[in-house]
């Protein structure tokens, strides 16, 4: 994946097509991220550059409810890319 604002914009549109808000905020967040579930709102770590932002997304979109159907085509490809490289074995 390349650490582009392209990517980042695409990565962005997944969550927001979802029906979550993603905010940049600054705080003090372990992960780089919050998830809100009653409010659907993600809230991430503002200070992040764009390649630790597109890897906290990578991490958290995952995590999400989200369902592909809707999420244009764009999106739910390169969302059914995230997970299936989340789903891969560590490689030692």
């Amino acid at each position: 994946m390349k650490y582009t604002q392209s990517t980042l914009d695409k990565m962005e549109a997944i969550p927001e097509e979802a029906g979550y808000v993603l905010r940049y905020e600054r705080g003090t967040f372990q992960s780089g991220y919050c998830i809100l579930e009653q409010k659907k709102v993600v809230v991430l770590n503002k200070f992040l550059q764009t390649e630790g932002r597109i890897n906290t997304l990578a991490e958290l979109i995952p995590q999400l409810e989200i369902n592909p159907v809707s999420l244009t085509e764009e999106s739910r490809k390169l969302y059914e890319e995230i997970l299936s490289e989340t789903e891969q074995p560590a490689k030692d």
